[in-house]
Protein backbone atom coordinates (compact mmCIF):
# COMPACT_ATOMS: atom_id res chain seq x y z
CA UNK A 1 0.00 0.00 0.00
CA UNK A 2 3.15 2.77 0.72
CA UNK A 3 4.34 1.67 -2.55
CA UNK A 4 0.83 2.02 -4.54
CA UNK A 5 0.57 5.60 -2.50
CA UNK A 6 4.02 7.06 -3.62
CA UNK A 7 3.16 5.53 -6.97
CA UNK A 8 -0.04 7.45 -6.92
CA UNK A 9 1.61 10.92 -5.36
CA UNK A 10 4.07 10.55 -8.40
CA UNK A 11 1.21 10.34 -11.15
CA UNK A 12 -0.56 13.00 -9.55
CA UNK A 13 2.26 15.46 -9.67
CA UNK A 14 3.73 14.02 -13.38
CA UNK A 15 -0.44 15.01 -14.29
CA UNK A 16 -0.21 18.46 -12.30
CA UNK A 17 3.06 19.50 -14.12
CA UNK A 18 1.85 18.24 -17.59
CA UNK A 19 -1.78 20.27 -16.57
CA UNK A 20 0.79 23.42 -16.14
CA UNK A 21 2.52 23.38 -19.40
CA UNK A 22 -0.23 23.02 -21.49
CA UNK A 23 -1.81 26.30 -19.45
CA UNK A 24 1.21 28.09 -20.00
CA UNK A 25 1.54 27.23 -23.49
CA UNK A 26 -2.11 27.90 -24.80
CA UNK A 27 -1.36 31.22 -23.21
CA UNK A 28 2.02 31.64 -25.15
CA UNK A 29 0.78 30.60 -28.77
CA UNK A 30 -2.66 32.30 -27.74
CA UNK A 31 -1.59 36.19 -29.00
CA UNK A 32 -0.13 34.87 -31.90
CA UNK A 33 -3.97 33.31 -32.99
CA UNK A 34 -5.99 36.20 -32.12
CA UNK A 35 -4.35 38.47 -34.55
CA UNK A 36 -4.76 36.50 -37.46
CA UNK A 37 -8.24 37.93 -37.27
CA UNK A 38 -9.40 40.64 -36.55
CA UNK A 39 -12.80 40.64 -37.95
CA UNK A 40 -14.47 41.91 -34.54
CA UNK A 41 -12.53 44.39 -34.09
CA UNK A 42 -13.81 45.97 -37.83
CA UNK A 43 -17.17 45.38 -36.72
CA UNK A 44 -16.65 46.89 -32.97
CA UNK A 45 -15.76 50.23 -34.94
CA UNK A 46 -18.43 50.22 -37.47
CA UNK A 47 -21.04 49.86 -34.88
CA UNK A 48 -19.55 52.28 -32.77
CA UNK A 49 -19.27 55.02 -35.64
CA UNK A 50 -22.71 54.40 -36.36
CA UNK A 51 -24.65 54.16 -32.96
CA UNK A 52 -26.92 57.28 -32.21
CA UNK A 53 -24.30 58.74 -29.13
CA UNK A 54 -21.65 59.06 -32.60
CA UNK A 55 -24.14 61.10 -34.18
CA UNK A 56 -24.97 58.70 -37.09
CA UNK A 57 -28.96 58.27 -37.83
CA UNK A 58 -30.01 55.10 -39.35
CA UNK A 59 -33.13 56.74 -41.72
CA UNK A 60 -34.88 54.11 -44.27
CA UNK A 61 -35.59 55.58 -47.34
CA UNK A 62 -33.54 58.71 -46.35
CA UNK A 63 -31.03 60.04 -49.06
CA UNK A 64 -27.34 58.38 -48.21
CA UNK A 65 -26.10 60.10 -45.28
CA UNK A 66 -22.62 61.06 -46.14
CA UNK A 67 -20.84 59.62 -42.98
CA UNK A 68 -22.50 56.57 -42.74
CA UNK A 69 -21.49 56.26 -46.65
CA UNK A 70 -17.97 57.30 -45.04
CA UNK A 71 -18.23 54.80 -41.74
CA UNK A 72 -19.44 51.68 -44.32
CA UNK A 73 -16.46 52.14 -46.48
CA UNK A 74 -14.42 52.40 -43.58
CA UNK A 75 -15.82 49.14 -42.57
CA UNK A 76 -15.20 47.86 -45.70
CA UNK A 77 -11.73 48.89 -45.60
CA UNK A 78 -11.08 47.47 -42.67
CA UNK A 79 -12.35 43.53 -43.65
CA UNK A 80 -10.47 44.16 -46.48
CA UNK A 81 -7.20 44.75 -44.37
CA UNK A 82 -7.70 41.46 -42.43
CA UNK A 83 -9.04 39.24 -44.71
CA UNK A 84 -5.41 37.29 -45.18
CA UNK A 85 -6.69 35.66 -41.44
CA UNK A 86 -10.15 35.44 -41.74
CA UNK A 87 -11.09 32.74 -44.55
CA UNK A 88 -12.03 30.24 -42.19
CA UNK A 89 -13.85 32.75 -40.37
CA UNK A 90 -18.16 32.53 -40.09
CA UNK A 91 -18.36 35.83 -38.56
CA UNK A 92 -15.68 37.51 -41.24
CA UNK A 93 -17.68 36.02 -44.19
CA UNK A 94 -21.21 37.41 -42.58
CA UNK A 95 -19.46 40.70 -42.77
CA UNK A 96 -18.71 40.72 -46.17
CA UNK A 97 -22.74 39.95 -47.13
CA UNK A 98 -23.89 42.77 -44.80
CA UNK A 99 -21.63 45.35 -46.26
CA UNK A 100 -22.35 44.25 -50.03
CA UNK A 101 -26.03 44.69 -48.62
CA UNK A 102 -25.87 48.36 -46.88
CA UNK A 103 -24.13 49.50 -49.61
CA UNK A 104 -27.22 48.54 -52.00
CA UNK A 105 -29.52 49.47 -49.17
CA UNK A 106 -28.41 53.05 -48.44
CA UNK A 107 -26.78 53.63 -52.36
CA UNK A 108 -23.28 54.03 -50.77
CA UNK A 109 -20.56 55.26 -53.72
CA UNK A 110 -17.52 52.24 -52.66
CA UNK A 111 -15.07 55.77 -53.44
CA UNK A 112 -14.80 58.55 -51.12
CA UNK A 113 -13.17 59.11 -47.86
CA UNK A 114 -12.70 56.65 -44.92
CA UNK A 115 -12.62 58.87 -41.95
CA UNK A 116 -15.04 61.42 -41.07
CA UNK A 117 -15.12 65.28 -41.60
CA UNK A 118 -14.05 67.24 -38.53
CA UNK A 119 -16.43 69.80 -37.11
CA UNK A 120 -16.52 73.46 -38.64
CA UNK A 121 -14.51 74.70 -35.44
CA UNK A 122 -11.21 72.53 -36.33
CA UNK A 123 -8.73 75.05 -38.03
CA UNK A 124 -9.09 73.66 -41.26
CA UNK A 125 -12.36 73.37 -43.02
CA UNK A 126 -13.90 69.87 -43.53
CA UNK A 127 -13.96 69.70 -46.97
CA UNK A 128 -10.37 70.65 -47.58
CA UNK A 129 -9.38 67.79 -44.91
CA UNK A 130 -11.57 65.26 -46.86
CA UNK A 131 -9.79 65.96 -49.45
CA UNK A 132 -6.35 65.78 -48.75
CA UNK A 133 -4.93 62.64 -47.87
CA UNK A 134 -1.82 63.46 -45.55
CA UNK A 135 -4.46 65.18 -43.71
CA UNK A 136 -6.73 62.29 -43.05
CA UNK A 137 -3.60 60.25 -42.89
CA UNK A 138 -2.71 62.63 -39.59
CA UNK A 139 -6.03 62.97 -38.08
CA UNK A 140 -5.89 58.77 -37.65
CA UNK A 141 -3.16 59.19 -34.95
CA UNK A 142 0.43 57.19 -34.73
CA UNK A 143 -0.49 54.49 -37.29
CA UNK A 144 -1.76 57.22 -40.29
CA UNK A 145 1.78 59.24 -39.23
CA UNK A 146 3.50 55.86 -40.75
CA UNK A 147 1.73 55.75 -44.09
CA UNK A 148 3.73 53.72 -46.94
CA UNK A 149 3.93 54.96 -50.43
CA UNK A 150 5.21 52.62 -53.58
CA UNK A 151 6.19 53.97 -56.56
CA UNK A 152 6.44 51.97 -60.32
CA UNK A 153 7.93 53.26 -63.34
CA UNK A 154 7.73 52.51 -67.31
CA UNK A 155 10.17 53.65 -69.49
CA UNK A 156 12.70 52.60 -72.76
CA UNK A 157 12.35 49.22 -74.20
CA UNK A 158 10.29 49.56 -71.93
CA UNK A 159 11.66 48.36 -68.78
CA UNK A 160 9.04 48.16 -65.52
CA UNK A 161 9.53 48.98 -62.10
CA UNK A 162 6.59 47.34 -59.95
CA UNK A 163 4.93 48.69 -57.08
CA UNK A 164 6.88 45.14 -55.64
CA UNK A 165 10.48 47.09 -56.37
CA UNK A 166 11.16 43.99 -59.00
CA UNK A 167 12.55 44.99 -62.05
CA UNK A 168 11.75 43.37 -65.34
CA UNK A 169 11.84 44.25 -69.15
CA UNK A 170 8.84 43.22 -71.63
CA UNK A 171 7.98 43.36 -75.08
CA UNK A 172 4.28 44.00 -74.42
CA UNK A 173 3.47 45.47 -77.77
CA UNK A 174 -0.04 47.39 -78.34
CA UNK A 175 -2.44 48.14 -75.37
CA UNK A 176 -1.77 46.96 -71.76
CA UNK A 177 -3.28 48.10 -68.34
CA UNK A 178 -0.46 49.73 -65.76
CA UNK A 179 -2.91 50.26 -63.08
CA UNK A 180 -6.63 49.91 -62.26
CA UNK A 181 -7.55 50.46 -59.02
CA UNK A 182 -10.96 52.19 -57.02
CA UNK A 183 -9.16 55.61 -57.58
CA UNK A 184 -7.26 55.71 -61.08
CA UNK A 185 -6.61 53.58 -64.11
CA UNK A 186 -3.64 53.87 -66.30
CA UNK A 187 -3.20 52.09 -69.38
CA UNK A 188 0.15 52.57 -71.90
CA UNK A 189 0.51 51.98 -75.66
CA UNK A 190 3.66 50.16 -76.57
CA UNK A 191 4.92 50.39 -80.52
CA UNK A 192 8.13 48.96 -82.21
CA UNK A 193 10.91 51.06 -82.12
CA UNK A 194 12.88 49.99 -85.41
CA UNK A 195 12.16 47.58 -88.36
CA UNK A 196 13.55 44.40 -87.68
CA UNK A 197 13.84 44.61 -83.75
CA UNK A 198 11.25 43.62 -80.99
CA UNK A 199 12.04 46.05 -79.01
CA UNK A 200 9.01 48.46 -78.27
CA UNK A 201 8.48 51.81 -76.61
CA UNK A 202 5.60 53.99 -75.05
CA UNK A 203 3.88 56.45 -77.19
CA UNK A 204 0.51 56.84 -75.52
CA UNK A 205 -0.73 57.24 -71.92
CA UNK A 206 -4.06 57.26 -70.38
CA UNK A 207 -4.94 58.27 -66.92
CA UNK A 208 -8.08 58.19 -65.37
CA UNK A 209 -9.14 59.80 -62.68
CA UNK A 210 -12.10 58.47 -61.11
CA UNK A 211 -14.83 60.33 -59.40
CA UNK A 212 -14.21 61.02 -55.71
CA UNK A 213 -17.22 61.75 -53.29
CA UNK A 214 -16.88 65.40 -52.19
CA UNK A 215 -13.61 66.04 -54.36
CA UNK A 216 -13.63 65.81 -57.54
CA UNK A 217 -15.57 65.05 -60.60
CA UNK A 218 -13.81 62.21 -63.48
CA UNK A 219 -11.03 63.44 -65.09
CA UNK A 220 -9.16 62.05 -68.26
CA UNK A 221 -5.65 63.17 -69.23
CA UNK A 222 -3.94 61.70 -71.88
CA UNK A 223 -0.36 61.90 -73.39
CA UNK A 224 0.30 60.95 -76.83
CA UNK A 225 4.58 61.47 -78.79
CA UNK A 226 3.04 64.20 -80.92
CA UNK A 227 1.38 66.35 -77.90
CA UNK A 228 2.13 66.46 -74.10
CA UNK A 229 -0.50 68.67 -72.82
CA UNK A 230 -0.35 70.29 -69.37
CA UNK A 231 -4.42 70.27 -69.26
CA UNK A 232 -7.02 67.48 -68.90
CA UNK A 233 -9.02 66.71 -72.58
CA UNK A 234 -11.86 68.65 -70.95
CA UNK A 235 -9.29 71.31 -71.17
CA UNK A 236 -9.05 72.04 -67.47
CA UNK A 237 -6.33 72.54 -65.40
CA UNK A 238 -7.42 70.97 -62.01
CA UNK A 239 -10.78 69.93 -60.46
CA UNK A 240 -11.88 70.05 -56.45
CA UNK A 241 -11.65 73.24 -53.80
CA UNK A 242 -9.17 75.66 -55.33
CA UNK A 243 -9.97 74.90 -59.18
CA UNK A 244 -6.82 74.39 -60.90
CA UNK A 245 -4.49 76.22 -58.55
CA UNK A 246 -2.59 73.82 -56.34
CA UNK A 247 -5.18 74.25 -53.29
CA UNK A 248 -7.84 72.06 -55.44
CA UNK A 249 -7.97 68.15 -55.17
CA UNK A 250 -6.38 67.13 -58.61
CA UNK A 251 -3.90 69.97 -60.83
CA UNK A 252 -1.45 69.82 -63.40
CA UNK A 253 1.91 71.30 -63.49
CA UNK A 254 4.52 71.57 -66.32
CA UNK A 255 8.41 71.96 -65.93
CA UNK A 256 10.83 72.80 -68.82
CA UNK A 257 12.48 70.59 -70.39
CA UNK A 258 15.85 69.67 -69.10
CA UNK A 259 18.37 66.37 -69.14
CA UNK A 260 15.16 64.23 -68.88
CA UNK A 261 12.66 65.70 -71.20
CA UNK A 262 9.91 67.81 -71.08
CA UNK A 263 7.55 66.57 -68.30
CA UNK A 264 4.32 66.69 -66.67
CA UNK A 265 3.09 66.19 -63.51
CA UNK A 266 -0.29 65.53 -62.42
CA UNK A 267 -0.90 65.63 -58.51
CA UNK A 268 -4.08 64.02 -56.59
CA UNK A 269 -4.36 65.32 -53.10
CA UNK A 270 -7.17 63.80 -52.07
CA UNK A 271 -5.78 60.19 -52.73
CA UNK A 272 -2.18 61.38 -52.40
CA UNK A 273 -1.12 60.00 -55.51
CA UNK A 274 1.49 61.96 -57.48
CA UNK A 275 2.45 61.44 -61.17
CA UNK A 276 5.03 62.70 -63.61
CA UNK A 277 4.63 61.61 -67.21
CA UNK A 278 7.74 62.75 -69.29
CA UNK A 279 8.42 62.90 -73.38
CA UNK A 280 12.16 61.86 -74.22
CA UNK A 281 12.79 62.10 -77.71
CA UNK A 282 10.17 60.57 -79.75
CA UNK A 283 8.61 58.41 -76.38
CA UNK A 284 7.26 58.87 -73.27
CA UNK A 285 8.33 57.79 -69.98
CA UNK A 286 5.59 57.14 -66.73
CA UNK A 287 6.35 57.52 -62.55
CA UNK A 288 3.77 57.28 -60.30
CA UNK A 289 4.12 57.36 -56.36
CA UNK A 290 1.17 56.61 -54.29
CA UNK A 291 -0.05 54.82 -50.45
CA UNK A 292 0.06 51.33 -50.62
CA UNK A 293 -3.24 50.99 -49.01
CA UNK A 294 -5.10 52.04 -52.43
CA UNK A 295 -2.78 49.76 -54.73
CA UNK A 296 -6.39 46.85 -54.37
CA UNK A 297 -7.35 46.37 -57.51
CA UNK A 298 -10.97 47.63 -58.35
CA UNK A 299 -13.23 45.03 -58.17
CA UNK A 300 -14.37 45.08 -62.02
CA UNK A 301 -10.59 45.11 -62.86
CA UNK A 302 -9.61 42.18 -65.23
CA UNK A 303 -6.75 41.07 -62.08
CA UNK A 304 -3.87 42.66 -65.14
CA UNK A 305 -1.85 45.27 -64.05
CA UNK A 306 1.51 45.72 -64.67
CA UNK A 307 2.82 47.93 -62.27
CA UNK A 308 1.31 45.52 -59.38
CA UNK A 309 1.66 41.90 -60.92
CA UNK A 310 4.32 42.81 -63.37
CA UNK A 311 4.53 41.62 -67.10
CA UNK A 312 2.93 38.13 -67.98
CA UNK A 313 5.66 35.45 -68.33
CA UNK A 314 5.11 35.26 -72.09
CA UNK A 315 6.29 39.01 -72.74
CA UNK A 316 9.02 39.16 -70.35
CA UNK A 317 12.12 39.01 -72.19
CA UNK A 318 13.69 36.14 -70.34
CA UNK A 319 17.67 36.48 -72.09
CA UNK A 320 17.53 39.94 -70.22
CA UNK A 321 16.91 40.10 -66.56
CA UNK A 322 18.73 43.60 -64.70
CA UNK A 323 21.22 42.76 -61.52
CA UNK A 324 22.88 45.22 -59.38
CA UNK A 325 25.96 44.54 -60.67
CA UNK A 326 27.85 43.23 -63.95
CA UNK A 327 26.92 44.03 -67.46
CA UNK A 328 24.03 43.80 -69.29
CA UNK A 329 22.99 40.66 -71.52
CA UNK A 330 21.77 41.45 -75.08
CA UNK A 331 18.52 39.06 -75.21
CA UNK A 332 20.08 35.71 -77.25
CA UNK A 333 17.41 34.78 -79.91
CA UNK A 334 15.73 38.75 -80.05
CA UNK A 335 16.29 40.02 -83.42
CA UNK A 336 18.65 42.97 -84.04
CA UNK A 337 18.67 45.84 -85.90
CA UNK A 338 18.71 46.32 -90.12
CA UNK A 339 22.65 45.89 -91.32
CA UNK A 340 23.41 49.56 -91.67
CA UNK A 341 22.24 50.36 -88.10
CA UNK A 342 23.67 46.98 -86.28
CA UNK A 343 27.36 48.89 -85.75
CA UNK A 344 25.94 51.83 -84.53
CA UNK A 345 26.37 50.91 -80.73
CA UNK A 346 29.02 48.46 -79.42
CA UNK A 347 29.06 47.22 -75.53
CA UNK A 348 31.91 49.93 -74.90
CA UNK A 349 30.75 52.81 -76.99
CA UNK A 350 27.04 52.13 -75.16
CA UNK A 351 29.04 52.03 -71.45
CA UNK A 352 30.86 54.77 -72.59
CA UNK A 353 27.08 57.10 -73.42
CA UNK A 354 25.76 55.86 -70.55
CA UNK A 355 28.37 57.05 -68.10
CA UNK A 356 27.88 60.65 -69.25
CA UNK A 357 24.41 60.77 -67.51
CA UNK A 358 24.07 57.85 -64.99
CA UNK A 359 27.09 58.09 -62.71
CA UNK A 360 26.51 54.84 -60.90
CA UNK A 361 26.52 51.25 -62.49
CA UNK A 362 22.99 50.25 -60.83
CA UNK A 363 19.83 49.03 -62.80
CA UNK A 364 19.32 51.76 -65.09
CA UNK A 365 22.72 52.29 -65.74
CA UNK A 366 21.90 48.46 -67.12
CA UNK A 367 19.08 49.55 -69.11
CA UNK A 368 20.78 52.36 -70.98
CA UNK A 369 23.00 50.33 -71.77
CA UNK A 370 20.45 47.36 -73.40
CA UNK A 371 18.20 50.30 -75.16
CA UNK A 372 21.07 51.42 -76.72
CA UNK A 373 22.46 47.94 -78.24
CA UNK A 374 18.96 46.83 -79.09
CA UNK A 375 17.80 49.97 -80.49
CA UNK A 376 20.83 52.22 -81.48
CA UNK A 377 19.05 55.44 -80.42
CA UNK A 378 20.82 57.54 -78.59
CA UNK A 379 17.49 59.33 -76.49
CA UNK A 380 16.86 55.88 -74.71
CA UNK A 381 19.92 56.96 -72.27
CA UNK A 382 17.81 59.96 -70.97
CA UNK A 383 15.01 57.83 -70.48
CA UNK A 384 16.63 55.92 -68.27
CA UNK A 385 17.89 58.98 -66.81
CA UNK A 386 14.41 60.39 -66.61
CA UNK A 387 13.76 57.13 -65.03
CA UNK A 388 16.15 58.00 -61.97
CA UNK A 389 14.69 61.56 -61.68
CA UNK A 390 11.59 60.72 -61.28
CA UNK A 391 12.49 57.88 -58.71
CA UNK A 392 14.58 60.75 -56.81
CA UNK A 393 11.33 62.96 -56.56
CA UNK A 394 8.37 60.09 -56.31
CA UNK A 395 10.41 57.71 -53.71
CA UNK A 396 8.85 54.48 -52.32
CA UNK A 397 8.71 53.92 -48.80
CA UNK A 398 11.38 51.04 -48.72
CA UNK A 399 13.80 53.21 -50.47
CA UNK A 400 16.44 54.30 -48.23
CA UNK A 401 17.40 58.23 -48.54
CA UNK A 402 20.62 57.77 -49.97
CA UNK A 403 20.52 58.15 -53.78
CA UNK A 404 21.30 57.32 -56.52
CA UNK A 405 20.57 53.32 -56.65
CA UNK A 406 23.27 51.63 -54.95
CA UNK A 407 23.90 47.36 -53.99
CA UNK A 408 24.18 48.15 -50.48
CA UNK A 409 20.28 50.12 -49.85
CA UNK A 410 18.46 47.57 -52.32
CA UNK A 411 14.89 47.09 -51.24
CA UNK A 412 14.43 43.70 -50.38
CA UNK A 413 11.08 42.27 -50.63
CA UNK A 414 11.62 39.50 -47.85
CA UNK A 415 11.39 42.28 -45.31
CA UNK A 416 7.41 40.89 -44.92
CA UNK A 417 8.24 37.16 -45.04
CA UNK A 418 11.55 37.84 -42.85
CA UNK A 419 9.74 39.89 -40.28
CA UNK A 420 7.20 36.60 -39.99
CA UNK A 421 10.16 34.54 -39.80
CA UNK A 422 11.41 36.26 -37.11
CA UNK A 423 8.23 36.19 -35.29
CA UNK A 424 7.81 32.62 -35.76
CA UNK A 425 11.71 32.03 -34.54
CA UNK A 426 11.04 34.00 -31.25
CA UNK A 427 8.03 32.15 -30.58
CA UNK A 428 10.07 28.98 -31.01
CA UNK A 429 12.48 29.95 -28.53
CA UNK A 430 10.56 31.21 -26.16
CA UNK A 431 8.93 27.71 -26.50
CA UNK A 432 11.84 26.05 -25.89
CA UNK A 433 13.03 27.67 -22.95
CA UNK A 434 9.76 27.26 -21.34
CA UNK A 435 10.08 23.43 -21.81
CA UNK A 436 14.01 23.88 -20.61
CA UNK A 437 12.21 25.11 -17.21
CA UNK A 438 9.41 22.71 -16.78
CA UNK A 439 11.78 20.09 -17.31
CA UNK A 440 14.25 21.08 -14.80
CA UNK A 441 11.49 21.71 -12.03
CA UNK A 442 10.02 18.22 -12.76
CA UNK A 443 13.91 16.66 -11.80
CA UNK A 444 13.80 18.76 -8.88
Amino acid sequence: MGKSGSLNLAKRKLWNWISLMMVLLSLLFQPAYCQQCRIQRCNSEYVASTSPSGGLQDEGGAPPDVDFCTALRAYSLCTRRTSRGCHGDLTYHAALLSIRELFSQHNCSSDGPTSPAKAPSTSRPAAAQLCDYESRALAQGPAGRHKKYAHCGLFGDPHLRTFRDEFQTCKVEGAWPLIDNRFLSVQVTNVPVVQGSSATATSKITVIFKAYEGCTEQKVYQATTEDLPSAFQDGTRGSGRGGGSEAGSLWISEQSGGPGGRQVRLQARHIGTSIIVRRVGRYLTFAIRMPEDALEPAEESGGLQLCLRGCPRNELIQEHTLHHQGPPSVPQGRPGLPPPHQPAYSVERATTKCRETLQVEDVYFQSCVFDLLTTGDPEFSMAAFGALEDLKALPPSRLKQTLPWTPSNVPDNRDTKDSGAQNSAQATTHTILLLTLLAALLLV
